[in-house]
């Protein structure tokens, strides 16, 4: 399993390129990297931050299937 920095990394790249690509997208993803790791009740661990990286990915998947006209 990959470690919590490099899971970290992937999610900071990942919600970058949906805020400057999919803004439309960006605007309805309920918390940021930036507020993930600041959460009190949130365990930090990597299967945390795995399956958020996953749902990002799918989110990302989704959107693009659906509005295939965008990048």
């Amino acid at each position: 399993m990959k470690r919590l920095q490099e899971l970290t990394k992937e999610i900071n790249e990942l919600t970058l390129k949906i805020e400057q690509e999919y803004p439309e997208l960006y605007q309805y993803l309920d918390e940021t990297p930036i507020t993930i790791s600041a959460e009190m009740n949130a365990k930090m661990d990597t299967k945390n931050f795995s399956d958020y990286l996953n749902s990002l990915k799918q989110l990302l998947k989704h959107h693009i299937a659906e509005h295939p006209h965008k990048k």
